[in-house]
């Protein structure tokens, strides 16, 4: 049975689910609990812990999956976005792993979203490059080359126009501070898409992230050449990106 636990470490919440990792249905309840004020590894990895527990159904050890808003190399935590900054240079697979009592896969939040929408999402089977962005309280990026992640792009901090990290001034978060309409937004995403779309050339742009369930109030206002559709997953794509990860590279 392909089913895995995917777990999502965000700035406001923590959530968790059991994963059909073929079809990319959740087959549990989806339980959270608040991302603490600090969130230090030793009080998520508690969190995390307990909400494995929760779904955990006694049929035997799922794998699972950890999608954290860092850049993960080798299992170490090599960035923090609002986490704390005891993350950078953290073992953060290890933590987990011997918090949890088997191993753990970790994978950046974005790139879990990519992950999720490579396998079961929009971008399944889509041949050359896509770019998979999640706008949120920043912007997320995932690059998946015919069907393969290339991880830690972080592409939200490029500079554009002189702003020197792009997604504080475009993201979801951003909009609501600056209380733009959709179509003000419109104009800041296009000179992101735009600035990916000459760097990059791909062959298809997936938006994601909460703001994708009604990407039909701004997705028309991206003013692009590449094909550009919405996410799948919306909230749920780290959570099943995760949990697929998980699954493809548990230890056998």
């Amino acid at each position: 049975m392909a089913q895995a636990i995917g777990v999502d470490v965000g700035g406001t919440s923590i959530k968790a689910a059991v994963v059909d990792t073929l079809s990319g249905e959740l087959r549990s309840e989806r339980v959270q609990a608040a991302t603490p004020a600090q969130a230090t590894p030793d009080e998520v990895v508690e969190i995390v812990a307990a909400l494995v527990a929760e779904l955990q159904t006694g049929s035997g050890e799922l794998p699972v999956g950890v999608a954290l808003p860092s850049v993960v190399i080798d299992g170490i935590t090599k960035s923090a976005a609002n986490i704390h900054a005891s993350w950078i240079g953290h073992p953060a697979a290890a933590h987990f792993s011997q918090a949890l009592c088997r191993p753990v896969t970790l994978i950046n939040d974005a790139d879990a979203a990519g992950w999720a929408e490579s396998i079961s999402g929009s971008a399944k089977g889509q041949r050359g490059l896509t770019v998979v962005t999640t706008l949120g309280t920043g912007i997320g990026s995932a690059l998946i080359y015919d069907d393969m992640l290339i991880p830690g792009s972080e592409l939200g901090h490029l500079e554009i126009d002189g702003h020197p990290d792009y997604e504080r001034f475009a993201s979801s978060v951003a909009r609501e501070r600056d209380g733009l309409d959709y179509a003000e937004w419109g104009i800041r995403l296009t000179r992101f898409y735009q600035t990916l779309e000459h760097l990059l050339s791909p062959s298809l742009f997936v938006v994601g992230g909460g703001i994708s369930s009604v990407a039909d109030q701004f997705l028309h206002l991206i003013d692009v050449e590449t094909p550009l559709v919405a996410a799948r997953f919306h909230e749920h794509a780290g959570i099943v990106g995760a949990a697929g990860y998980a699954l493809a590279h548990r230890e056998v």
